[in-house]
């Protein structure tokens, strides 16, 4: 028999002796960890379901391989649809429900928990499910990428995973993962900020991604713009489950299963090899990263729940200093700038956390104790040149580490919620530095070692409450917050956060929202801890203040059930007060940007001022009869005052206009295809001062040019559009599941323009030529530089 019509006879033989997909799971009562007995379970577009048992169990039998939505529901409870669940054959798919005991009685309209607005939160809360994230296209897999997909959410078209929300800075967001903060979820992120070319969470072990942009809950402290509510799927709890994922960057391992009749885990574990590619394809730059994941969920009584998580990575980024013999021109020169400018960087951070939860009749009471930390190392020497140790130019090492414990009591009555709780945090932050490259035009050295401690410590009260036979929503809390990192923070009374949110159902599919709330935020830890070369804590002694944002918010939302629709209008106005600003060039932090390396080393006052405004729409459509898809306009503005300038001028984040549209299709023999295009507003930058970064003496010891403060941000870039797109095929047999895919960011080749490079002019031999004219300069010239080119990836993901 010829090897072609064996393959297909194997392949027939798979496919005709298979026994039909199952989905097991169990249906409970989140306020007390009860099941719920009798609840009704249907696949939707099918006439299969079932009904749970006294313990809440359920099973149904004779699925045919794909994905479904699943509702449950429950007479007194409301509804619960998760979509896009996988089933295979190689094992039975768990899902499990959490049916919230429903106040009203009208039931007038039928909202999913996809679409469910929270008592706490009902405005401004997007959400994903993990195959949205593993399927989309130009994602690579990646929750910070996914996310860009969302209303008032921005994104660089250079090679970093900055979430910019509502006209914020990337610092400006906090993430938790099952109630546990992580705050660094990027390989190589920016200290002081968020961003990082990739993400660190394993799309694998995700369940659900809730982004909250508005409307912020009491219980959460320490962010102005966005709060990711993340939670991980709950281990096999019947028989062990492997993922393999091979794409063109890494390799990702993925298990979970039972520990015994009342634990379960999943883990994970990627190592990429992009330093090789990297090399092969002749770039600048070699970075290598690892991470991994770990989660635990032991039942300890039928009222007690423990849950434990482990989150890391490892970094490394060095230089590749082989120059390719075809590079010429800008292509060179560019590539000669890079090396001169980049630094080689280690970075490794960790996040571990317990999470206990206790159950009563009417509520639960949950304590968190966590500890994270981040090191943070980077060296640069001039022209890479070791030798001598002159040379050296700046040499960073500092460590961030927290440990934190948070206790909250939730109360559950018959048309009102009650929440109250405190925290504390003990930090420590260690810095090891030295840097001549800094201070432009000066002979000072900057070289300080230092720790520094600090204690934070809040409390929240929070309610809410149906009225006006329940069409009225009433929600609103109250939490202090503070520190010991300077002397008006230490008091709790100065950072009062008030905040209000009300939802009134106008007609049976459509609701009125707003929201008003004061919100604080402390600085980063490089700002708090930076201190002179006398062992000054100078912006402690600056009385550095925490950062004030006041919002408001309203809007509309539109809900079709039927067709999994959603719609929504929101217009926000953000108003921030006690910004840091730099002491040296006089501007707010806000205006610096973000790049790799590290933002606030440096002396600051609080005095700066900002504002965001703008609307944004979003139109949602769940999978319903094979087809999906998310459309995103948002107008935005964000501008910020200087201790130099008059007035408000625009920030590092204004990008005036987002745009994003993302669709999908299944097809027969479970093929899919999806499409992203995205546009972005130009963001405005400042130019370099030619006249002090010609300077040898400048240039020689910062290796780059000198950005010109008094033109802060007064040009603006180009707007940036790309086109992504992502062709899917699965298959599923007896034992085990294949999916292959071919990812294509930037399908036209789209070139965003970016600032503009000033680098030295230099001879055939790479030697800087000085200036004829002035022999106390270098020649300088401008060179164009744009980021973006057509990325195709293919990958495979294989399931047993």
């Amino acid at each position: 028999m010829k090897a072609p019509n064996l393959l297909f006879l194997l392949f027939f033989v798979s496919f005709s002796a298979f026994s039909q997909g199952v989905i097991r799971g169990k249906i409970t009562n989140p306020v007390n960890g009860e099941p719920v007995a009798y609840a009704n379970i249907l696949v939707l577009g099918t006439e299969t379901g079932a009904i749970s048992d006294e313990e809440g169990s359920y099973e149904i039998m004779d699925l045919k391989p794909g994905l479904y939505n699943v509702r449950a529901s429950f007479v007194g409870f409301k509804p619960q649809t998760q979509y896009e669940i996988k089933v295979t054959l190689a094992r039975a798919t768990q899902l499990d429900f959490e049916l919230e005991e429903d106040a009203s009685e009208l039931n007038e309209v039928v909202v999913s928990s996809e679409f469910s607005r929270s008592e706490e939160t009902p405005l401004s809360v997007r959400r994903l499910n993990s195959n949205e994230i593993e399927r989309y296209p130009g994602g690579n897999r990646d929750i910070s990428q996914v996310i860009q997909s969302m209303p008032g959410v921005a994104s660089t078209p250079s090679f970093r995973n900055d979430i910019l929300i509502r006209g914020g800075a990337p610092n400006e967001n906090k993430f938790y993962v099952d109630e546990i903060e992580v705050p660094v979820i990027n390989h190589f992120a920016t200290q002081g900020s968020s961003g990082g070319p990739v993400g660190i969470l394993n799309v694998n072990l995700i369940k659900n991604v809730d982004l909250i942009t508005g409307g912020f809950p009491a219980n959460r402290m320490d962010a102005m713009s966005s709060f990711f509510e993340i939670q991980l799927k709950e281990g096999n709890r019947e028989a062990m489950q492997t993922q393999m994922t091979l794409g063109a960057s890494e390799l990702t391992l993925s298990n979970n299963g039972p520990l015994g009749e009342n634990t379960t885990y999943s883990l994970s574990a990627r190592r990429s090899y992009l330093q090789g590619l990297f090399k092969i394809l002749g770039l600048p730059f070699l970075p290598t990263f690892n991470d991994f994941q770990l989660k635990t969920t032991t039942k300890l009584n039928e009222k007690t729940e423990l849950t434990f998580i482990g989150v890391g990575a490892i970094d490394k980024f060095v230089l590749n200093e082989e120059i390719p013999e075809d590079e010429t021109g800008e292509e060179l020169e560019n590539r000669l700038y890079l090396l001169d400018v980049l630094p080689v960087q280690k970075q490794w951070n960790y996040t571990t956390g317990l999470k206990l939860k206790r159950y009563r009749e009417n509520g639960f009471w949950t304590f968190v104790l966590s500890r994270n930390m981040l090191n943070n190392e980077a060296e640069k020497y001039f022209r890479n040149e070791e030798t001598p140790e002159s040379n050296l130019l700046y040499r960073y090492i500092s460590q961030e580490s927290e440990n934190k414990f948070r206790a909250e009591n939730s109360i559950f009555g018959d048309e009102y919620t009650l929440k109250y709780g405190f925290n504390y945090e003990y930090a420590r932050y260690y810095i090891n530095n030295y840097d001549r490259s800094t201070l432009a035009n000066s002979s000072e050295v900057i070289e300080v070692e230092s720790t520094s401690n600090y204690n934070k410590y809040g409390a929240f009260i929070s309610a809410s409450r149906y009225v006006f036979q329940e069409r009225l929503l009433l929600s609103g809390g109250i939490r202090m917050d503070g520190a010991d990192f300077g002397e008006t923070a230490q008091n709790p009374l100065n950072q009062i956060s008030p905040r209000v949110s009300l939802s009134y159902q106008l007609k049976p599919n459509l609701f009125a929202t707003a929201n008003a709330g004061v919100y604080y935020q402390k600085p980063p830890y490089t700002v708090l801890g930076y201190q002179n070369n006398e062992g000054e804590l100078v912006n402690q002694a600056n009385d550095v203040r925490f950062i004030q944002n006041k919002q408001l918010i309203a809007g509309l939302e539109f809900l079709v059930p039927e067709k999994n629709r959603r719609f929504t209008l929101e217009g926000f106005y953000k108003r921030y007060d006690k910004y840091p600003s730099s002491v040296r060039n006089g501007i707010a932090l806000a205006n610096l940007g973000a790049d790799f390396g590290v933002i606030g080393n440096e002396p600051v006052v609080s005095n700066a001022k900002g504002k965001a405004y703008g609307l944004e729409f979003l139109a949602q459509q769940r999978l319903f009869q094979n087809f999906y898809g998310i459309a995103s306009l948002t107008l935005v503005r964000s501008e910020f005052t200087n201790p130099n300038t008059e007035g408000y001028i625009p920030s590092s984040w204004d990008n005036k206009v987002i745009v994003s549209l993302t669709a999908g299709k299944r097809f027969s023999k479970d093929w899919e295809i999806g499409a992203r295009w995205r546009y972005l507003g130009g963001t405005p930058y400042t130019p370099y001062d030619e006249d002090e970064s010609s300077l040898i003496s400048n240039w020689d010891l910062r290796g780059q040019p000198v950005l010109d403060y008094t033109q802060i941000n007064a040009i603006r870039l180009d707007a940036f559009h790309q086109l992504d797109l992502r062709i899917d095929k699965k298959y599923y047999f007896p034992k085990w599941n294949l999916n292959w895919y071919v990812d294509i960011q930037n399908v036209y080749n789209y070139e965003a323009e970016q600032p503009p490079l000033l680098v030295p002019v230099r001879d055939a031999q790479g030697t800087i030529q000085v200036d004829p004219t002035d022999p106390s300069r270098y020649q300088l010239k401008y060179i164009s530089n744009t980021a973006g080119t057509i990325l195709p990836t293919v990958g495979i993901i294989v399931e047993f």
